[in-house]
């Protein structure tokens, strides 16, 4: 069994290890940038008048965006939990810190464990997986979409391959959505891969997946439109912010395939930042020579966004006893 010294011991070392690599990554993504100055003068020169109001409105989508996907990810558990809602806030905020120097954000699924009872932390895990899923299946049909009008329009690409997206594209968001609401063959698929079958305990915590209805269902992939359409007004917003203003159309194609590409591309955290700049200078460089504007856009929105709930999310994860959410708070030490 663990002693209270022993409890007071690893979690110090867990919450320590989280915030060295929360602060690391924070330091490269944010101070360890020959732009950054140069992203903060800008930033100061457009803090006044007018674009303030854009400024403003994204902040307070900040809120909502996180809200939304504590609002999913509550739906989508409680089959088997009836978790207050503030405390599933803090679970996706702490998924956030932990996810933000994890490559292509996959530590969510742990950090919003933590605020979790050890009996439902795989079934949390399932949840997050769904509502992953779902958020998926918008992203990439918007993207696909946003890709075909934005080639159509700014790269002038032939018919024929446009058509080819558009078949592709059907196909494929086709195929998900099949997927999605027909998720609990998964079950049935795991228990014939001879691999899987030396995990019996972790394939019995599937059985969740038989046990969500397409009305449940539609109702994540609905709550996933609308944080689609927050996070991308955001992204609209701050690129008016610094001066890039764009026909709507334009704006939200453009950052569909932004979104599309990104969601294709496995990025490690310490190059999250780098990767999205240049995707952000490749799409808006036919509107707009200041690469100064596009990055600060981009760059501000990834602090609003994923760095403050971060940090908020560390405040939580400080409070929780991570032994006892892992489970292993009445297990002897070996």
């Amino acid at each position: 069994m663990f002693t209270k010294n022993a409890q007071l011991y690893w979690n110090l070392l867990f919450k320590g290890l989280i915030l060295l690599f929360l602060g690391f990554t924070i330091y490269r993504q944010i101070f360890v940038k020959s732009e950054i100055e140069a992203i903060w003068r800008y930033f100061l020169a457009h803090f006044e008048g007018e674009n303030m109001a854009w400024l403003v409105v994204t902040v307070l989508l900040i809120p909502v965006n996180w809200l939304l996907e504590a609002l999913k990810w509550r739906q989508l558990m409680k089959g088997f939990s009836n978790y207050p809602f503030f405390r599933v806030v803090q679970g996706i905020l702490a998924g956030v810190t932990v996810g933000i120097f994890t490559p292509n954000r996959i530590g969510e699924y742990g950090g919003r464990i933590l605020l979790l009872q050890p009996e439902h932390a795989w079934k949390g895990i399932i949840a997050t997986a769904v509502g992953g899923f779902s958020q998926l299946v918008v992203l990439i049909g918007c993207g696909l979409l946003g890709l075909i009008f934005y080639g159509n329009q700014v790269l002038h690409l032939p018919v024929y391959l446009l058509y080819g997206f558009f078949f592709v594209g059907v196909l494929t968001i086709g195929f998900m959505l099949f997927c999605f609401y027909n998720i609990d063959l998964l079950v049935p698929i795991a228990k014939r891969i001879k691999v899987l079958r030396h995990f019996k305990k972790t394939l019995t915590h599937l059985k969740v997946l038989t046990h969500y209805t397409s009305s449940e269902l539609s109702i994540a992939l609905g709550i996933s439109v609308l944080r689609y359409f927050v996070f991308s007004s955001q992204y609209y917003f701050m690129l008016h912010f610094f001066g890039l203003k764009l026909p709507l159309s334009l704006g939200l194609s453009g950052i569909a395939t932004i979104y599309l590409l990104q969601s294709g591309i496995p990025l490690p955290p310490l190059i999250d930042v780098l990767a999205r700049g240049e995707l952000a200078l490749f799409i808006w460089k036919p509107f707009s020579e200041d690469e100064i504007s596009i990055l600060s856009s981009t760059f501000l929105l990834f602090i609003l966004n994923l760095i403050i709930p971060s940090l908020i999310g560390a405040v939580f994860i400080f409070k929780v006893n991570i032994i006892k959410s892992l489970g292993y708070e009445n297990k002897p030490v070996v």
